[in-house]
């Protein structure tokens, strides 16, 4: 499977936060497996570098969790074209706009993300952690 990582998904990992931790390495477990193919925007990296920084005060970590994202996944590439797409679609969180108008033109089998209810006008499916980890181990 082909996932877009939604930003909140990546930093409960890196960052290991409760109590969503478990589950996001549970993911990430399946990455490095070549179970899931992990995607994130060009946009993620800088949000992660950001609240990392924030939430952490060291600029090291910070680097770190953008170099262990750089790793592991696939980067989608923020351009005018997927800018403008998310723009066009009146979505009132242009970050999740941009996000989804990345899945679309990646032809990428879902997002996956803590916020299922942000997205809920999607054209691509929309994963919580726990209905991906089920897909994946039925």
């Amino acid at each position: 499977m082909r996932i877009l990582l939604d930003t909140n998904v990546v930093l409960d990992f890196l960052l290991q936060r409760e109590p969503f931790f478990q589950n996001a390495n549970q993911i990430f477990e399946a990455i490095r497996a070549r179970q899931i193919v992990g995607y994130v925007t060009a946009t993620t990296l800088t949000n992660i570098f950001y609240i990392a920084r924030r939430q952490t005060r060291d600029i090291e970590q910070a680097r770190r969790a953008v170099s262990v994202t750089l790793r592991v996944t696939v980067i989608c590439l923020v351009d005018r074209a997927i800018l403008e797409a998310a723009f066009a679609s009146g979505l009132t969180d242009f970050e999740d706009a941009v996000q989804i108008a990345c899945a679309i033109a990646q032809d990428l089998d879902g997002i996956l993300t803590r916020d299922r209810q942000d997205f809920n006008s999607s054209p691509v499916p929309i994963f919580s952690t726990e209905d991906l980890l089920q897909r994946l181990n039925p």
